[in-house]
């Protein structure tokens, strides 16, 4: 298979401007994702998709490859399509990699590649067993549930399922399989373009979810489980937790 993967990447965020140009023990954020990316032995080709020339010039200037998007993009899938289109090469697969994980694995890369080795995956991502009962309660953590299949059913902010017969919240991981949401995304290449004409939909708008746009259109997505799970770099303060991890 040929399957590209793309970082979308912008320099404008209310939380943490410039966020891909930080610097990050000698590296910028963006330069570590993208040779993190590279290790991936399934991906044909990795760019970064950014709307910032200084971004732009940037990748070039550590030998990575980049496309210019436009900046009315609302999301990275968005962007992922708008660099697909442009190009000349013919791709199966397109995976969507956070711009803010430094230290993403390539393994994780790998396993949600090989999900496209189904000729049935239109959509995939992956999930981590969840067993820290104050994840559920976390709204910043999405909480996802799957049917026979490994396809997400649903995806929510709130605790999905609902545990009927625990006592208390905390007792929900020792009854029944809890799963939260790692945020990276393949898509089908002939399916991409279509989620980009998909219109917000009522669940998307409640939980401020995208994928929840794809589920209400009847799209599958088909989930991958993993037990690695890296640290996103959201706000300034967020280093701090790779420092403490050692990382940096």
């Amino acid at each position: 298979m040929n399957i590209l993967g793309i970082i979308p990447a912008r320099y404008a965020s209310s939380r943490f401007p410039g966020k891909p140009l930080f610097d990050l023990n000698g590296k910028s954020m963006i330069q570590r994702v993208y040779e993190q990316a590279c290790k991936a032995s399934l991906l044909s080709q990795v760019v970064v998709a950014t709307d910032d020339q200084r971004i732009f010039d940037h990748v070039i200037g550590f030998g990575g490859k980049a496309v210019m998007t436009s900046s009315e993009h609302r999301s990275g899938t968005d962007r992922c399509a708008e660099v697909l289109s442009k190009s000349s090469e013919h791709f199966d697969a397109v995976i969507n990699i956070q711009g803010d994980e430094p230290f993403i694995q390539p393994e994780q890369i790998d396993l949600l590649a090989r999900l496209f080795e189904d000729t049935s995956v239109a959509i995939g991502t992956l999930i981590k067993p969840l067993h820290d009962p104050s994840d559920l309660t976390n709204p910043n953590i999405i909480k996802v549930v799957i049917d026979t299949n490994q396809n997400g059913i649903y995806f929510s902010r709130s605790p999905i399922p609902f545990v009927r017969d625990a006592a208390a919240i905390s007792e929900w991981p020792q009854k029944v399989n809890l799963y939260k949401h790692i945020g990276i995304y393949g898509y089908r290449a002939d399916v991409l373009p279509k989620l980009t004409q998909l219109a917000p939909g009522v669940l998307e708008i409640a939980e401020s979810l995208e994928q929840l746009r794809w589920r209400e259109n009847g799209y599958l997505i088909r989930t991958a489980l993993t037990q690695l799970e890296t640290i996103s770099i959201d706000a300034p303060e967020d280093v701090d937790k790779l420092r403490k991890a050692g990382l940096i």
